[in-house]
């Protein structure tokens, strides 16, 4: 996905975010997406997708049902990012795991023999 590096674009990405990790907190029920933190959002060239980056604890499984979980919500997510934002048209949501913090933190340091 070519992602768009224009202000728009990202303030826009930035604003799904926000909407989307509040709407989890306050409004979503579903217990499989318990504790999942959204960690980013980029928006594709024209701005008809939203690739929607998670994270949470727990091993593969658990990775699996809180995927499961986002994309069942995924147009009750996507309703109420329309009531939140005055756009023409809302992309299309995408899910995908971030591994980057659990990379950071279970990596091994890389040893340096003097």
């Amino acid at each position: 996905m070519k992602t768009s590096g224009s202000r728009r674009s990202i303030r826009l990405a930035d604003q799904i975010l926000r909407e989307l990790a509040t709407m989890l907190v306050e409004e979503v029920q579903d217990p499989r997406l318990e504790l999942v933190s959204l960690t980013g959002c980029k928006l594709n060239a024209d701005i008809s997708i939203a690739l929607v980056s998670f994270s949470v604890g727990g091993g593969a499984e658990r990775r699996a049902q809180a995927l499961e979980g986002l994309n069942k919500a995924k147009g009750f997510l996507r309703s109420g990012l329309a009531r939140r934002l005055n756009m023409r048209s809302l992309p299309e949501l995408r899910f995908a795991h971030d591994d980057f913090l659990e990379d950071m933190v279970y990596a091994k340091p890389s040893r340096q023999d003097s």
